[in-house]
């Protein structure tokens, strides 16, 4: 199972355009904790932002083949001649990460920097020869731990490249990212992209689950502590402290971002002259709000940069999930989009006004992740202000929310009868639909255009059931669609937005 691909190659490439500043090193801390790491990023923030100095030319000229002559030596691993319960991989510099990050291991609450070591790398004889100097540095870490193969220590999550990080549940394949830190998504100015620039790994016992992590985050607007508390399973867990400093007013932040890619599905699949029936890490946006409400946003591809604000307060939770589970959703081979993880975003205490937004980016290849989603403030965070946010990700299976959901979107132009659209979603299986549509009522709305009133049937091949119904977009190039089934007045599915454009 590798970590390694171009798509994140492409979208560490984007990340690297921040220059970053050049931090405090624990080693001159007598004693390591958390609060060390909010000490440097108050320190930091107290400081003007200053450029970080980069590995040498040939490093960066480096192209993705020569790149790949080099790859971390496993048996070599930090703690492989130890009894720990993790062993830790690390990443080389150069091509789209210019500039080295800093790691330190933990022990006895004291801290000690891990050195860079070209020769903790195999290369084939088709690798460059490369300049070494005081500059070099890794790039990123790599966790493996026992999972479901006792003596095998196998790879679940990886931080690599800004501040993104990923991490897979049991039968996952690697797919989407989540980041520290999002600032200025979609904004026209252009995106900044915060990075980790120093972590201190805490040295785990023998037979320790669970791995604890501590990260530096600096950018031109806002420094930060972070905190990771990392399980691995069925599910990967990570329960995240966050304490960041506004070195500016933040007044387009994103918190708990997420980032994956969507290219092609039923929806948009006449586009793209492609064997597979589809090509996507995740499928949908999936929000639980404050009132408890569940929504299903489809994911799209658009012509054009689309944002969507889904307005809150104080969200349960949102995420971006992969419900298409089978081969032959994308029959690929290599891909194995099918076993993309679902990732899930609950905030602790309140997090207020706000919005979830989510940013969907046209794309026209696989190898651009173009789909984020965050939880935007309503009110911007004052310059100089301390901000303290906790919040846990679930990568792996989608959370049971317990009301029927929706596995497919198809729609198409209408063959016969009056000209426009029909809609068609499959409702799972569930046992609120189990008596069939008697006693189901269906709820279509738009604020553009009027809808049918549709029609509810079983889905034979589901076992669940299927809502199609028809509206004329006439001139519009853009359409907004609810949905939703109630039995009894009571909710009886989540309830599926759809933005249909021309």
């Amino acid at each position: 199972m590798t970590s390694f691909n171009r798509r994140s190659f492409m979208a560490s490439a984007l990340a690297s355009t921040s220059i970053l500043a050049l931090p405090v090193h624990a080693t001159e801390v007598p004693e390591f904790s958390r609060d060390t790491v909010i000490s440097l990023a108050r320190e930091l923030a107290s400081r003007d932002y200053a450029p970080r100095p980069s590995v040498p030319q040939d490093w960066l000229d480096m192209t993705y083949q020569d790149y790949q002559t080099r790859w971390f030596r496993n048996r070599d691993a930090l703690w492989s001649d130890t009894n720990r319960s993790y062993n830790v991989d690390f990443f080389l510099p150069g091509l789209y990460f210019p500039r080295p990050i800093q790691i330190n291991t933990v022990a006895n609450n004291t801290a000690e920097r891990v050195l860079f070591d070209l020769s903790l790398f195999d290369k084939t004889d088709k690798a460059p020869d490369l300049s070494i100097d005081d500059s070099l540095g890794y790039s990123g870490l790599r966790l493996r731990t026992e999972l479901d193969q006792p003596n095998l220590k196998n790879e679940f999550c990886v931080y690599q490249g800004a501040s993104y990080f990923r991490a897979i549940g049991l039968g996952n394949a690697y797919g989407l990212s989540a980041r520290g830190l999002a600032l200025k998504t979609g904004d026209p100015m252009g995106e900044e992209f915060p990075e980790f620039i120093e972590f201190w790994l805490e040295s785990p016992a023998p037979g320790q689950r669970n791995m604890v992590i501590h990260a530096l985050l600096d950018s031109p607007s806002v420094t930060g502590a972070y905190r990771f508390d990392i399980t691995p399973g069925e599910n990967c867990t990570m329960e995240i402290e966050a304490t960041l400093f506004a070195r500016g007013e933040l007044n387009h932040v994103g918190l708990g971002p997420l980032t994956s890619m969507f290219l092609f599905d039923q929806t948009n699949r006449t586009r793209f002259d492609d064997f597979r029936p589809a090509v996507h890490d995740s499928d949908g946006l999936l929000v639980q709000n404050g009132h408890g409400e569940i929504l299903w946003r489809p994911l799209a591809n658009p012509k054009q940069l689309q944002i969507s604000s889904f307005v809150d307060e104080n969200p349960r939770g949102f995420g971006l999930m992969q419900r298409a589970r089978k081969f032959s959703d994308f029959a690929d081979l290599e891909a194995n989009y099918h076993k993309r993880p679902c990732l899930w975003v609950e905030p602790k205490g309140d997090w207020g006004k706000g919005a979830v937004t989510l940013v969907e980016i046209p794309a026209d290849q696989e190898i651009y992740d173009n789909i984020v989603a965050y939880w935007r403030p309503d009110t911007p965070y004052a310059a100089g202000s301390q901000v303290d946010l906790a919040y846990r990700l679930t990568w792996g299976h989608e959370p049971d929310l317990q009301l029927p959901k929706v596995v497919n979107t198809s729609g198409g132009a209408r063959v016969f009868g009056d000209p426009g659209r029909i809609m068609t979603l499959d409702f799972a299986d569930h046992p609120l639909l189990a008596g069939g549509p008697d006693g189901i009522d269906v709820h279509i709305s738009s604020p553009n255009v009027e809808t049918s009133s549709g029609v509810l049937q079983r889905n034979p091949e589901t076992g669940g059931l299927r809502l199609a119904f028809s509206f004329d977009p006439g001139e519009r190039d853009l359409v907004e669609l609810r949905a939703q089934l109630r039995k009894d007045g009571q909710m009886a599915s989540e309830v599926w937005l759809y933005r249909w454009t021309a």
